[in-house]
């Protein structure tokens, strides 16, 4: 996920700093406010800042992924229109320009949001962690074992997120105040995989067309899969690993919104 992180370096605290503190601080009251029970109608509506709005289109994007990749379920008659499958793809590295771009405009606006944080792992378990396993399914990765382990890689995904939201406030800072590293690789990698579908596509290696690479194992069997669901599992794997993953440049899984509140509170 994107990071919204703040600008400020690690130092003594200025007369400015402890001004731009209270400012942020009033910010998060007012938005606590307008999600109190209280509030109004629309309430939730109205405490959403412009970079949650960013974040929503993330989802946006990871939602119209999955019902995309389910109509071309739904036209099984018609395996050589993978229309539907080229749009599931596609929606799904615009999810992580937004991904970019709700740090970014967090940053320019000096404005966080604590229920943002929220919405960031949320719509990067959308995006990248639902939106490529049901594309898998949709291309043929169909069989039990095939669904338990895609089930495995989304559940790792889920926990990677909140691993983040729950460490994040003890990860080593540089001057900027970003992560120095990664508590496993961030979710949003998982489009290195949409990429390779992207490209079986192109080549017709899809069920129902030349067949999914590397074939299947035990056909027939209990244990029937195909051996490209392997993928799926060594990425779960390394989002889950201990120990620090990649650099703190880039967006991240999770840390978006959680590293914004942190440094601009």
């Amino acid at each position: 996920m994107s990071r919204r992180a703040g600008v400020t370096s690690v130092g003594a605290t200025t007369k400015e700093d402890s001004n731009e503190d209270v400012r942020i601080g009033g910010a998060q009251d007012k938005q606590k406010m307008l999600l109190g029970a209280n509030a109004g109608h629309f309430s939730m509506i109205r405490a959403l800042h412009l970079a949650d709005v960013i974040t929503e289109l993330n989802g946006f994007c990871g939602i119209m992924s999955i019902f995309s990749s389910l109509r071309y379920c739904l036209d099984a008659n018609h395996p050589h229109d993978v229309t539907h499958l080229w749009r599931a793809l596609a929606f799904m590295p615009f999810g992580l320009f937004f991904d970019f771009m709700d740090g970014k405009v967090a940053r320019w606006r000096k404005k966080s949001s604590l229920m943002g944080q929220e919405l960031d792992s949320l719509a990067d378990l959308i995006s990248f962690g639902l939106a490529p396993s049901v594309a898998a399914f949709s291309l043929g990765l169909r069989t039990t074992l095939d669904t338990l382990l895609l089930t495995f890689f989304v559940l790792c995904g889920l926990s990677r997120l909140a691993r983040f939201n729950v460490t994040v406030s003890t990860l080593p800072k540089d001057a900027s105040g970003k992560a120095k590293y990664f508590e496993g690789t961030p979710i949003p990698t998982t489009l290195s995989i949409a990429a390779g579908m992207a490209y079986w596509v192109s080549r017709g290696w899809i069920d129902g067309l030349q067949g999914l690479p590397w074939g299947v194992w035990g056909e027939g069997k209990a244990w029937e899969m195909h051996p490209v669901t392997l993928l799926f599992v060594l990425s779960g794997c390394a989002m889950v690993r201990g120990g620090g993953g990649g650099g703190g440049g880039g967006g991240g899984g999770g840390e978006g919104q959680v590293s914004c509140v942190l440094e601009l509170s």
